[in-house]
């Protein structure tokens, strides 16, 4: 089953496919949104879902440090309902703290200069998420 991978920002939604398998992610690219004028990327997500035949998508969830949900949490969950609604696709919710923290990190030690970094950033915090909910369904 292949599976789509979210994360999604105020201003932007890094996405991330599997495998036909389900045991690898990769990034594969940024789609840019406006939460403040209602463009939220579904007509691009809707073309990459039929391109790679996904079947479940996964929304990477912000939650704080304590556990809780702040007003980015509430957005990727408001995010995830519409997927929902609009794809007829089973979309779930998967803890991401500190996904896009882990991913600048590894940009960083590769020495990735900061604009290359911020151009794939979201895409990789997405195949972070994915690969994390992959890995989570192997045990």
């Amino acid at each position: 089953m292949r599976m789509m991978g979210l994360d999604v920002g105020s201003k932007t939604v890094g996405v991330a496919v599997s495998d036909e398998m389900g045991w690898t992610a990769q990034g594969i690219e940024t789609v840019s949104i406006n939460e403040e004028k209602n463009m939220f990327g579904f007509d691009r997500i809707g073309e990459i879902i039929k391109e790679y035949g996904i079947e479940q998508i996964i929304v990477g969830l912000p939650k704080n440090m304590n556990n809780t949900i702040g007003p980015r949490g509430e957005a990727s969950m408001a995010y995830a309902e519409n997927l929902r609604r609009r794809f007829q696709l089973p979309v779930q919710l998967w803890d991401e703290r500190l996904s896009t923290m882990a991913a600048e990190r590894v940009l960083l030690a590769a020495d990735v200069s900061r604009k290359k970094r911020k151009k794939v950033i979201d895409k990789m915090a997405a195949a972070m998420i994915l690969q994390s909910f992959l890995d989570s369904q192997q045990k």
